[in-house]
């Protein structure tokens, strides 16, 4: 397993990095880590006992090393019973890590097909779900808390749709034959609609926080349905584990990174941009939520950039620091020279090689431990996410408004000044967003946050729009809503107070009904940006919402040239 990690830093940034490498070794921060030593963190003792029950990620490789052998007798069983697609319905690292194991190896031929269900906009729904075969499909329910909305929200929708296909095919199979669920055990197996009747149970640990649980079922019992040696996965996971024991900050691959990011943060370059080889971009995401909501807490965080277009180097502020992932042997082109070129001017380049595509398992213990360690240099407890329930709140109470009797929560888009692009051409769009793009300078960034569904069309619309939003020099990022919601939601609130947000809307055309519950998947999506829009201006932060109409990427595309127009 290749650990190979070069860490680039200017003479300017040079000394306070390796002031603090020298503390992380006084003060035994790896060996500390690994006995579960709360007081890194804090001396509250109330936050001393909700850590320790937030690091048994530090023992999921061997955990789960011994039940690689029923995990794939598992995945034997499925092919065996006739399934030919699994589908995850999760949200933030309960669908993330799936999805990066997936856009990393595929399926190998002869298993299943995956698909990942995480956006409640009824067009994303329909798109994943309605041509397959519900019963050929095994439906995959992972929440930790088993209270998770979207989840619950995706079960209900596909229970109903295998119980209408056992109807009319006259089976005499249970619904439940269909679907699994990856939860925690007691209060949360249990608040999972018809779990005794499931064909499948997977109960992780439950000192396991969801976005630290990649190596636990959450990522297993996906890659035993496509085909990944879970063996060799989790072989990769436990060799980094044992090179991030080692004491010396200098010679500790997961440490010596943490260490790095959060002191540069806390000089200014909070802004982590992921320049990733094609082959393993998808750690990006995952990498995203992970940092986001551990770091992104008290007025301070740090914030992943990823997947942003390429600019020049001088389009660059001095809020950055870039993380260069590549597998061995590959060419990264014009990414690479990118890299050399940031290297050359200053920039601080920290650059990981992997041997095989396997070893992102060992870059999921890595970016843990750093994350781990980087809330030490920032001062923050790296295991909760104190204000993600804020915008859940707000949503649950428009929607109980909504179910009996009050407001629609999806109604009156405009009401709280909402710019509804179909009154508007390029010109006059510019015009409202000018005041607030001009003003935008780093060390702002600008987050689009799309409460829309996704599609290849809309994913390069969105590419172009950032590509514009450029001419600011801010770094700019990217979520699809409600996903971002359990990821970089925390950050957005919590952290640094230099974020300007972008939401975007969409009518509804079609909307589909969620089974057995008293609202729609489109008022569900629409509540969640109502509720999110809330909790951001609760916090002061700026939100420029734009609803769009049915052909999203036609008005990205007016979007993008408005804001062109407003930054000439």
């Amino acid at each position: 397993m290749s650990a190979r990690l070069r860490i680039s830093l200017s003479a300017a940034d040079r000394p306070a990095i390796d002031a603090l490498l020298d503390q992380a070794n006084v003060d035994q921060w790896a060996e500390r880590l690994f006995d579960r030593d709360t007081t890194l963190w804090s001396d509250d003792p109330d936050v001393r006992a909700d850590i320790t029950d937030r690091l048994g990620w530090l023992d999921a490789p061997a955990h789960f090393t011994l039940l690689a052998g029923a995990l794939e007798g598992f995945g034997d069983g499925i092919r065996d019973a006739g399934f030919d697609t699994a589908v995850v319905m999760g949200m933030g690292g309960s669908s993330l890590a799936p999805d990066i194991l997936h856009r990393t190896f595929g399926t190998a031929e002869g298993y299943l097909a995956l698909r990942i269900l995480d956006s409640t906009d009824p067009a994303a729904v329909g798109a994943i779900v309605d041509d397959l075969d519900p019963l050929e499909t095994l439906w995959i329910v992972a929440s930790k808390s088993g209270t998770t909305t979207e989840p619950l929200a995706f079960m209900a929708d596909a229970w109903s749709r295998v119980e209408a296909a056992l109807d009319e095919r006259s089976h005499d199979q249970k619904p439940g034959e269909f679907f699994a669920v990856i939860t925690d055990p007691g209060k949360s197996i249990a608040a999972i609609p018809h779990h005794d009747e499931l064909r499948e149970e997977f109960l992780n640990p439950p000192d396991i926080g969801g976005r630290y649980s990649a190596l636990t079922y959450v990522g297993l019992v996906p890659a035993s349905l496509i085909g990944i040696d879970l063996d060799a996965l989790l072989a990769a996971g436990s060799a980094m584990l044992a090179l991030c024991r080692e004491p010396d900050p200098r010679d500790n691959p997961g440490v010596e990174l943490g260490v790095t990011l959060s002191g540069l943060a806390k000089m200014g370059r909070d802004k982590l941009t992921i320049l990733a080889d094609p082959a393993i971009a998808g750690v990006g995401s995952w990498l995203e939520q992970l940092i986001a909501e551990s770091t992104g807490k008290h007025g301070v965080g740090i914030v992943p950039v990823d997947l942003e277009p390429s600019r020049a180097v001088h389009d660059y502020a001095a809020d950055r620091v870039f993380a260069v992932l590549s597998l061995a042997g590959s060419d990264l082109g014009a990414l690479g020279t990118l890299a050399d070129d940031l290297e050359a001017a200053g920039q601080p380049v920290i650059r990981i090689e992997l041997d095989d595509p396997i070893d992102v398992a060992g870059e999921a213990i890595r970016w843990e431990v750093a994350t781990a360690i980087a809330g030490v240099v920032l001062g923050i407890n790296a295991f909760d996410q104190p204000n993600v329930e804020e915008a859940k709140e707000l949503t649950r109470r428009l929607l109980a408004g909504a179910s009996t009797g009050g407001k629609d929560a999806a109604a009156g888009e405009a009401d709280d000044g909402a710019i509804v692009i179909a009154a508007h051409d390029a010109d006059s769009l510019a015009e409202l967003l000018r005041p607030t793009l001009q003003a935008a300078t780093p060390p702002n960034y600008i987050a689009i946050q799309a409460f829309i569904a996704p599609s290849e069309g809309v994913d390069a619309a969105i590419a172009r729009l950032r590509t514009a939003l450029a001419a600011t020099h801010c770094a700019t990022t990217a979520g699809y809503g409600p996903r971002f919601l359990h990821s970089t939601g925390q950050l957005h609130k919590g952290g640094p107070p230099t974020g300007i947000f972008l939401q975007l809307t969409s009518d509804h055309p079609v909307d589909r009904p969620i089974p057995g519950w008293p609202y729609t998947f489109g008022r569900l999506i629409d509540a969640q940006a109502h509720g999110d829009r809330a909790a951001l201006r609760a916090h002061d932060r700026p939100v420029i919402h734009v609803h769009l109409g049915p052909n999203l990427v036609s008005d990205l595309a007016t979007l993008e040239q408005a804001v062109t127009r407003a930054l000439a």
